[in-house]
């Protein structure tokens, strides 16, 4: 299987939780293909560079991923229909010094989300302790 980059962004108008459903909607579309989904970049509101159906900011979000070359024909199909997102890109990565990057990018990616999920740990422990006193 050949390494993917996809990165997308969702319509700023959105909420929270219309915007993970997206997001979510994806990487079914990856699953269901067999795509194996190496890491996720979430990489939250951003400006854009220029103006897209009269927005000028957008949710952008990268998934890297391993899959066969029709899966990509499928994700881009259901990327262009789907109303709420604004732009996307794949980038394909073949040559040994791009699959060195492609690493180096899900490794930072897989840190970023350790990383998230450490600061939030302590929290949920401090809560715990203040219901329990």
């Amino acid at each position: 299987m050949t390494c993917y980059e996809t990165l997308f962004v969702v319509k700023p108008t959105l909420t929270e939780e219309e915007i993970a459903a997206q997001i979510a909607k994806v990487k079914d579309v990856l699953a269901k293909e067999g795509a194996e989904l190496v890491a996720t970049n979430d990489m939250g509101m951003r400006k854009l560079a220029y103006q897209v159906e009269k927005h000028n900011r957008g949710y952008y979000t990268v998934l890297f991923y391993k899959a066969a070359g029709a899966t990509i024909q499928e994700l881009e199909r259901n990327l262009k229909i789907n109303e709420d997102i604004i732009k996307f890109l794949t980038v394909k990565y073949t040559k040994n010094k791009e699959i060195a990057q492609f690493d180096k990018l899900v490794a930072e990616a897989n840190k970023g989300t350790t990383a998230a999920a450490e600061t939030k740990a302590p929290e949920a422990t401090e809560t715990a302790e203040a219901t329990e006193a």
